[in-house]
């Protein structure tokens, strides 16, 4: 094969000249499309030293197999899938780099790009090429996903470009799930991690349709070990951003922003991310084409902007626009607390001292005054949380949330190591007491509480009593009010919002406390089919222990009408 080195391919083909138009800031795209764009004119100039050619007639021949093709649905349903130029940069990419002898370059492509610009039908397309056109005898070619009715959508949009082209559909059998090619023995299958078995599997092709919704790398891996005995096999996957940061998907992003900016060299890998850029305002509009090429095609200005407004509305709607309309990667499949607003919270002017300091003086200031408190006794092995609400006053006009956090002293190194959340560092700063052994020691959580009770004038103390009965009797012996407070929407909904409200008008300070801030940032909140709202430890990554102490402390705070009022002097005193 030919190692000609092609130091430029037609100026005025569409994808060139998107690439140049990327690289001059004509075309606005994310960092990382630049990068990639840039990737491509290095290589066109010294890829030859490494073995790499490009090939512009197999690139061209990729491009114009999609005009076979046929849309089977929408506006566009019955005319010929004419790519847009994002589009095709991906396709003749992946197509078109060679290596020295002769095989395509780029085994592994990793494309991240917001929903609506059209993925699923791309990456049809290029799974019927894989199967039909390339060459390959006894292609097998899968779709695939975590579940085999997850991997029948992109599969079924494949079958359906089949059926409206009328060129493929003589050619082409289709059998349930299945479809063939007896004249070169090759398949095109969906394919799920829930089945039985996936031993035996001999990928020409893999595409992976939505990587960030796998939760382990265990379907990756088969897939990427199988495609070890092919000429020129691809392993492609083509997703949203996710938020799980342990995940194939968050591994595979970042390591192919590693690539792109040169940090790792890696040939076979092609990536192409199309996101905000850290820093942009995603509330500016002018913002949204980085991560939506297709805006003004397959994605309706229209439609993300009403989106927009509801995120900006709806704080628990802003991770999922974030996430799948302008392909961010988020803390949480459903971020609750707007940490931008949370941090606007401190409460007190900062200037010249830490959150350490402050909170000395605030309670000093505090000392004698009323509040409320809510207790989150958790497992013994675990963080444990004892948050007090001061209602506002007139020297202070702001709820104050003043926290103790507990963890057994014997886990924090584990905690550190596997977590990577800095407790030992919270711990030296005084921001978690570690107590001795390797579970919590509730004897000292009590002993601190009457220690707070001789400060403050605690009304109310609200604990779960799923697992705090025990020490909830003990501090009713030592004079202390408790109330049950359970985990349901009854009485969690009212001052979960509340405290949403609190926040969003600045009516609370926090002191800065760093844990009850990872707190905030951790918390994803659910919703019933009234609206009603509860913290929800389930599906937060992290721990919220200190978020739902104080939204405890917060919902006996409001209910008493003499803390300062709230929704409830309009709406009465619920019932715990």
């Amino acid at each position: 094969m030919s190692s000609k080195v092609y130091i430029s391919t037609n100026p005025k083909h569409p994808v060139e000249v998107y690439v140049l138009s990327v690289i001059a800031g004509l075309v606005l795209t994310s960092t990382l499309v630049r990068l990639a764009c840039e990737r491509h004119v290095r290589d066109l100039k010294i890829g030859h030293e490494r073995g790499l050619h490009f090939d512009p007639v197999s690139a061209q021949r990729a491009i114009d197999f999609f005009l076979f093709l046929k849309h089977s649905k929408g506006e566009w349903a019955g005319q010929s899938f004419e790519l847009s130029a994002w589009q095709q940069f991906i396709v003749y990419s992946i197509f078109g780099w060679k290596k020295a002898d002769g095989t395509r370059r780029f085994r592994v492509a990793h494309v991240e790009v917001a929903r609506k610009n059209g993925k699923t039908t791309l990456w049809a397309g290029i799974g019927l090429y894989l199967f039909f056109a390339d060459g390959e005898p006894g292609a097998e070619v899968y779709c695939a996903a975590t579940k085999k009715d997850q991997a029948r959508i992109l599969f079924n949009e494949a079958e359906r470009m089949r059926k409206a082209s009328p060129s493929l559909k003589k050619r082409i059998l289709s059998f349930r799930d299945n479809m063939n090619v007896p004249a070169t023995n090759s398949k095109f299958e969906p394919l799920g991690a829930d089945q039985d078995t996936l031993d035996g599997l001999n990928p020409h092709g893999a595409l992976v349709d939505e990587l960030h919704a796998h939760k382990s790398r265990g379907l990756w891996d088969v897939l990427d070990t199988a495609t070890g005995s092919r000429r020129q096999s691809l392993l492609a996957a083509i997703t949203t951003a996710g938020f799980e940061r342990e995940s194939i998907c968050y591994k595979q992003h970042e390591y192919g922003e590693k690539v792109l900016e040169q940090v790792i060299d890696d040939d076979s890998f092609f990536v192409y991310i199309a996101c905000l850029d850290p820093g942009d305002d995603w509330e500016d509009e002018r913002n949204w084409p980085k991560a939506n090429p297709g805006l003004g095609v397959s994605v309706k200005l229209d439609s993300l902007r009403i989106q927009a407004a509801k995120a900006k509305n709806e704080p628990t709607a802003l991770n999922a626009f974030l996430r799948l309309r302008l392909n961010v990667w988020t803390q949480q499949n459903t971020r609750w607390m707007p940490i931008e607003a949370w941090n606007e919270c401190t409460g007190f002017d900062m200037a010249g001292i830490d959150a350490k300091i402050l909170r000395a003086q605030v309670l000093e200031q505090l000392s004698g005054q009323l509040c409320y408190a809510g207790l989150d006794l958790s497992s013994k092995v675990d963080l444990t949380a004892f948050v007090k609400v001061f209602p506002p006053t007139e020297e202070i006009p702001k709820f104050v949330a003043v926290c103790r956090f507990y963890m057994p002293e014997d886990n924090v190194p584990r905690r550190v190591k596997e977590d990577r959340v800095p407790y030992d560092v919270w711990i030296r700063e005084g921001f978690i007491t570690a107590t001795p052994g390797n579970v919590v020691d509730y004897d000292w959580i009590k002993a601190d509480i009457l220690k707070d009770a001789a400060q403050f004038e605690i009304k109310e103390l609200a604990f779960d009593p799923y697992n705090a009965t025990q020490m909830s009797t003990q501090l009713q012996q030592e004079g202390i009010t408790t109330v049950e407070f359970r985990q349901g929407f009854l009485s969690m909904s009212e001052p979960t919002k509340e405290l949403m409200k609190i926040v969003l008008q600045k009516t609370l300070a926090h002191l800065s406390d760093p844990v009850l801030r990872w707190n905030a940032a951790n918390v994803v909140v659910k919703q019933d089919e009234a609206g009603n709202l509860k913290l929800n430890k389930d599906k937060s990554p992290e721990k919220i222990d200190g978020l739902v102490a104080l939204v405890m402390g917060l919902g006996r705070a409001i209910a008493d009408p003499l803390a300062g009022g709230s929704i409830y002097d309009k709406q009465g005193v619920m019932t715990l």
